[in-house]
């Protein structure tokens, strides 16, 4: 990583760290600043989509997450990103499109409950609700680590099974 490449990650966390979710003006305006210098930095892209979708503009946010991935975002911020992406989609009344986001981000992450929880939610957006209370409940099963739990964690399977089956 270059002394460049530092400032603008220093340069970031700073604009997000200083974000008011009340008024994102002016972390637009400074990211906007960002993306004039650094068009084809992934994290500028993926934060300015942040910014949008936080500000309300989340078709305008659905672009600079698309940009961010296609200049290869990765690791946790790509995680983040596939996340945001995929919950922007499906705010947007676009499930389908949501669910393939997730599909393939669980495909890949496997063991992250957070992809897992808004999968469910788009799910349930897709009146596919059994099928999201299965992905609940398996996100308990294996996420939640108490001696109750562990103690039906079988029947919570089982139920999940059983859920997933009647979604078809």
């Amino acid at each position: 990583m270059t002394d460049t490449d530092r400032d603008l990650e220093h340069t970031l966390d700073d604009i997000v760290a200083a974000r008011d979710r009340d008024d994102m003006q002016p972390t637009v305006d400074a990211l906007e600043r960002q993306l004039r210098l650094h068009p084809d930095n992934a994290r500028v892209n993926y934060e300015m989509g942040g910014a949008h979708d936080t500000a309300g503009a989340e078709e305008l946010a659905l672009g600079f997450y698309e940009r961010a991935l296609d200049l290869g975002l990765d690791g946790d911020l790509r995680v983040r990103c596939l996340l945001q992406y995929g919950s922007t989609l499906r705010n947007l009344g676009r499930g389908a499109e949501s669910l393939a986001v997730f599909d393939r981000a669980v495909d890949a992450d496997p063991d992250l409950a957070a992809l897992k929880v808004f999968r469910a939610l788009t799910l349930h957006s897709m009146d596919r609700r059994d099928a999201a209370l299965a992905e609940l409940l398996l996100v308990i099963a294996d996420h939640v680590p108490t001696a109750d739990i562990a103690r039906y964690t079988a029947a919570i399977r089982g139920n999940a099974r059983y859920l997933s089956d009647l979604d078809g």
